[in-house]
């Protein structure tokens, strides 16, 4: 397996900031816990490489909290694993967030997701060999030549937003990007059910 995961391929404008609110990092917490106890998130120990993260939009606009960088590992987080997207340009490839640590290196793929409908609440993306392998080209999947974390992932979630049941069901699955799914829902919890209600094993 070739390992592509971890590594942020976006321009990154961190500002080391406060902590998200406590409330929603509990929020974020309680649905993120299921997916670690499921293997979904977590880490690919003899690299030291985590994998997985999760997201929230805010409110009435395009920012959202997302999981920080390389924090898979973490059995369980707190508000200081989270980081607060403020903006981001896709075709500059660039992602401005604030907090403790940096956003995801998903942050970009969540930010070009959260853009194509203001009723997406939220996201999830896990990583699963078994489920990757038995959805591969039977839910929307994403061309096997694009990289997470790029301009190029971006633009092909839009095309699969349009020309897939991507909008309606809420799953798809990251062909160059082995082992990565990724859901969307109004809210976490339908977001971390649609996910969980994979065959995973």
């Amino acid at each position: 397996m070739t390992i592509d995961e971890g590594y942020i391929k976006y321009d990154s404008q961190w500002t080391k900031g406060p902590a998200v609110e406590e409330g929603l990092a509990a929020e974020l917490e309680r649905c993120r816990a299921p997916l670690y106890k499921a293997g979904l998130v977590g880490e690919y120990a003899e690299l030291g490489i985590g994998f997985g993260n999760i997201s929230k939009r805010c409110p009435g606009d395009n920012r959202f909290v997302i999981t920080a960088t390389q924090t898979g590992n973490l059995p369980r987080t707190t508000a200081d694993h989270y980081a607060l997207v403020t903006a981001f340009d896709i075709e500059r490839n660039s992602v401005t967030s604030e907090g403790p640590l940096q956003a995801s290196s998903e942050a970009m793929t969540h930010a070009a997701i959260y853009a194509l409908d203001e009723n997406i609440g939220a996201i999830v993306h896990v990583h699963s060999k078994p489920a990757w392998c038995r959805y591969l080209n039977e839910l929307p999947t994403t061309s096997p030549n694009i990289a997470y974390g790029t301009p190029a992932m971006a633009r092909e979630f839009a095309r699969l937003y349009v020309e897939t049941d991507f909008s309606r069901d809420g799953v798809a699955v990251m062909a160059g990007h082995e082992e990565g799914l990724i859901s969307i829902g109004a809210s976490l919890d339908e977001a971390s059910a649609r996910i969980m209600a994979l065959d995973i094993t």
